[in-house]
This record gives structure tokens, sequence and C-alpha cells, in this order.
């Protein structure tokens, strides 16, 4: 089987340090884990986003950690994080900062940029379709183009730069739904489910005593870089790339007379975008679990958080019942 590889690094070094990563990144799991409980998949998901340079939307009902999933990952990871609670009233120079008039010793003015929360290297926009369109759309750029531009000036952001945003999907009186080119930004859709039983009783006996585990620092922000570096030289197997692209044209509407029953009951579909985050993702979760190259089941595994907010069904097909989730799961049978 042929692989693409991405120069200019050799096979034997990827290798030593996928070896290498594979230690530091279980380090940092081990570590997230004594804080985070019964969210192994929302976890890693997180890590695997990350790894792959993008952005997440954590999508859950309230009090199933999601700032805290988001604070211990900025601890584990060495990252500078930031929080900021979206309102309705909030503005964009809230969020990026703004200038300032400032008067010297000898009497002369000028100009002062403040930086605003988002020069961070971990972002968390808590509940961010709260939030007007003209601020979700300051945020946008950042996310998009790594600067701000303020007065006409632009300032660079941190690098390692991410933002993971929480949105409840139930209540949705007085909210602004995120336009589709802003949710085409986020690499994945995280969904946040319920605990188990055994989980939430370890919840109840761990997090309500006089003595919580607390997370520790296992990387810093020049590790993490170097790393998703490390994401981009891993080899992809051509039948891994067949599989991203059969599946994410797959979940394109029909065409002028064209496709199967499938492709008929979707509005619209992803676009090339969600080809490249599947192939930056299924290489970020294959060096989670230690291997050294994606499979297909990798490509499986994450068509759903990748695909699900890049696509929408027709009004006929929402009102028979059908699902993005269910479409999706189809789809997915037909690589499987």
């Amino acid at each position: 089987m042929s692989a693409i590889t991405t120069p200019p690094a050799s096979s034997v070094n990827i290798v030593e340090q996928a070896e290498r990563a594979v230690a530091r990144i279980g380090a940092a799991r081990a570590d997230v884990a004594r804080v985070i409980f019964g969210q192994e998949a929302v976890v890693d998901r997180a890590l695997v986003t990350i790894l792959a340079g993008g952005h997440g939307l954590l999508v859950g009902v309230p009090g199933l950690a999601k700032t805290k999933l988001v604070e211990t990952l900025g601890t584990v990871l060495g990252l500078n994080a930031r929080r900021i609670q979206f309102t309705p009233d909030l503005m964009p120079s809230d969020i990026l900062g703004a200038e300032v008039m400032e008067q010297a010793a000898d009497g002369t003015r000028g100009f002062r940029f403040i930086p605003g929360p988002v020069f961070a290297q971990l972002l968390m926009a808590d509940e961010i379709n709260r939030a007007s369109p003209r601020t979700q759309s300051a945020l946008l750029q950042a996310m998009q183009e790594y600067h701000v531009t303020v007065a006409g000036q632009p300032h660079d952001l941190p690098r390692p730069f991410h933002v993971l945003a929480t949105q409840n999907p139930l209540e949705q009186e007085g909210t602004y739904p995120l336009p589709e080119a802003q949710l085409d930004r986020f690499l994945m859709q995280i969904d946040v489910h319920y605990p188990t039983l055994e989980a939430e009783r370890r919840i109840l006996l761990e997090t309500t005593g006089s003595a919580e585990a607390k997370p520790t620092a296992v990387l810093n922000g020049e590790e993490l870089i170097a790393l998703q570096a490390l994401v981009r030289q891993m080899p992809v197997g051509e039948s891994v790339v067949d599989a991203i692209l059969k599946l994410v044209r797959s979940a394109r509407p029909a065409e002028q007379g064209e496709g199967d029953e499938l492709s008929r009951l979707i509005a619209w579909g992803p676009g090339p975008r969600a080809s490249q985050a599947l192939m930056l993702t299924v290489r970020a979760r294959a060096l989670i679990e230690g291997r050294l190259a994606p499979s297909i089941d990798d490509v499986l595994a994450l068509a759903e958080p990748v695909l699900q907010h890049r696509m929408a069904l027709t009004f006929a097909a929402r009102a028979d019942g059908h699902t993005v989730r269910e479409v999706i799961s189809r789809l997915k049978t037909r690589i499987g």
C-alpha cells in the first residue's frame, strides 16, 4: 500500500519522534483523567482537535464539566488559557481589545493598544451563540487568520492559538445561531453526553470531599507546536485518502438528477475543508492511540464530529424524521 508523506523529515526520524510523542501524550491524557471522569471520548476528541491545530465546539447541557475540561487542558498542556462568557451585550472590543488615549509626562498624547482576552493560547468561548453576530464575526477572523485588526492595525495572536467554544443545545431563546461560515471554522463538533453510572459514582465520591485532584503541567506551548508539526508529517495510506474523499463527497446533495436516495436528503454538505479536517484529525487520533499511521477505522470514528456541523438536511427529510447523525451513520457503512 502506497503512502503519502510530508517531507522533509525522514521516515526513521518520524518514527522516533512519534514514539517519544506517544509517551508525552499518554502522560497528558493520564493527568487529565485524574480530574475529568467519564468523558474519555470527549477528552480524546478535544486533544485530537488541538493536536491537529484546530478549534473545537463543545455541545452539551450545563453541568457536564465542559468548562472544567478546558481549564484542565490549559493547565496540562502548559498553555496560557483565558475564558470569555459570551452575552448579548458583549462587544468586539471586549474580545479583541481597544486603543486608549494616554498622556505622557511631557504632555504629548498618543494611543496605546490594550490587548483583549483573545490574546491567549487557549481561549474558552463560553456559550458562544449568546453573542451578537457582530461579536461572533470578530472572533471569526482570529480563528481563521490568527491575528486581529484594531483601528486598522494588525496584531498577531500568540501561537499556538486554539478556541474551544461551548454551546447549550437546549436553551435557544435569546441566542444567535452560529452562521455556517463560522461553524466551518471549527475543526470538530464535540458532543458532551451524560456520564455513565459508574463514572457519576466516581464524580460524587471524588469531587465532594475535602481534597480534590488538581491538574499539573505536562507539556508546554513549544512542545505542542512540535507535536502539531509531527502530526502533519505522519504518512497516510491511499486507502485512507480514498475513504476520506468518498465519505465527504457522498455527504453532499445530489446534483442535476444524479445521486442516490440518501444524497437527496441533504440540503447542503461539507466542502474541501472537511476533507482537510479529516486528514489532520485521523493522524492526530492515530498518534494519541500509539499508532504511526491512521486507518479507515479512524475515519469512521471521526466522521460524525467532523461532518455533522458542516451539513444540513432538506425540509422534507427533517419532516420525515431523518437526522444528520443518522445520515452520516448510513454514509459510514459505505466505506466501513
